[in-house]
C-alpha cells in the first residue's frame, strides 16, 4: 500500500535549494539526501538483518524488545513504526496487542518493506500489521489516531529529523506514547576507542566482505557521530512537545532509548 502523499525520495514542495544536509560526514544539497538514503537501503536490504545481528553480536533484538517494553502497549492500541523497515519492532508490537490491536509499519523503502513483509507472514501477524509506502516527514495519517508511535534507527536518516519527531507527534492521540531507539556513542573513554576502532575499521570491512559494499556500512558509523547527543535529542523532543521525557543508555550508551508522552 503507497500513501496518497508519498513524494518523491529527498524533494518537498518547502525544499529550499540552497538548504544543506548529511550523509555520513559529507555535505550534501538537503534535497539529495533522500535519494542517498534510498540508494543506500537498497543496495543493502537483501542482507540487512544478517548484517545487524552479525555487527551488533545479536545485542540489535535485545535492545529493540527493550525499547517495546517501554510503551506497555495494550491489546487494542493502535501503533505505527516510522521508518519500520524489516519489521522487528512492528512484530514484538503486534505480538502485544491482541486480535484487535494493529500496528502501521511506515517506510519510504520498498526493498525494506518486502523483507518486513515476509518476516510478519512467518510470525502468523499479517493480520495485526500492516505495511504503508510514504515519507516519515509526512505521514499521510490524520492527526490524533495512534495511541503509540514508534522509531528504531531510523530517525537519523531523515533529511529533516524534527519534521519527522513532529509528525509522530501529530498523529498521535493526547496521552500517546512515543519512543525512539537510536544509536549512540559509548559513555566510557576507552570503550569509545574501541568502538571507533570497531566501526570505521573493522565494520566497513565487514560490508565489503559481505554485503558488497564498503561504503554503506562507512556511513553508519559516521551517521552516528553526526547524531544529536541524548541530551540533545531530548531538550529537541521536549520543544515539539513531547513531555515526560526520558532517555534510558545501553550496553555503554552504544544505543538509546527515549521515551515521551503527547499531552
Amino acid at each position: 500500500m503507497k500513501s496518497k502523499n508519498q513524494s518523491n525520495p529527498g524533494s518537498s514542495p518547502q525544499d529550499d535549494p540552497e538548504e544543506m544536509s548529511f550523509f555520513g560526514f559529507r555535505r550534501i544539497p538537503a534535497r539529495e539526501k533522500g535519494r542517498y538514503v534510498l540508494r543506500h537501503f537498497n543496495s543493502i536490504a537483501g542482507k540487512y538483518d544478517f548484517m545487524n545481528t552479525l555487527l551488533s553480536f545479536g545485542l540489535h533484538y535485545l535492545w529493540k524488545r527493550w525499547a517495546v517494553k517501554t510503551l506497555r502497549l495494550k491489546p487494542g492500541d493502535r501503533v505505527i513504526d516510522v521508518c519500520g523497515g524489516t519489521a522487528d519492532l512492528s512484530i514484538y508490537s503486534g505480538k502485544l496487542l491482541g486480535a484487535a490491536g494493529k500496528v502501521i509499519l511506515y517506510d519510504i523503502n520498498r526493498a525494506m518493506i518486502e523483507g518486513g513483509r515476509a518476516k510478519v507472514h512467518h510470525a502468523f501477524l499479517g493480520g495485526r500489521v500492516r505495511f504503508v509506502q510514504g515519507d516519515a516527514e509526512f505521514i499521510s495519517f490524520p492527526p490524533g489516531i495512534f495511541d503509540a508511535a514508534l522509531v528504531g534507527f531510523g530517525i537519523r536518516n531523515l533529511t529533516r529529523m524534527e519534521r519527522g519527531l513532529a509528525e509522530m507527534y501529530r498523529v498521535l492521540k493526547p496521552g500517546g506514547k512515543f519512543m525512539c531507539l537510536e544509536f549512540s556513542l559509548p559513555t566510557s573513554p576507552w570503550f569509545r576507542s574501541l568502538y571507533d576502532f570497531y566501526s570505521f575499521h573493522l565494520m566497513p570491512l565487514a560490508g565489503e566482505l559481505l554485503a558488497g559494499t564498503r561504503e554503506a556500512y562507512l556511513y553508519l558509523p559516521e551517521s552516528i557521530r553526526k547524531f544529536p547527543s541524548p541530551e540533545e535529542l531530548s531538550r529537541m523532543l521536549r520543544e515539539i512537545g513531547f513531555t515526560q521525557m526520558t532517555y534510558r543508555r545501553l550496553t555503554n550508551g552504544i544505543a538509546v532509548i527515549y521515551t515521551g508522552v503527547k499531552t
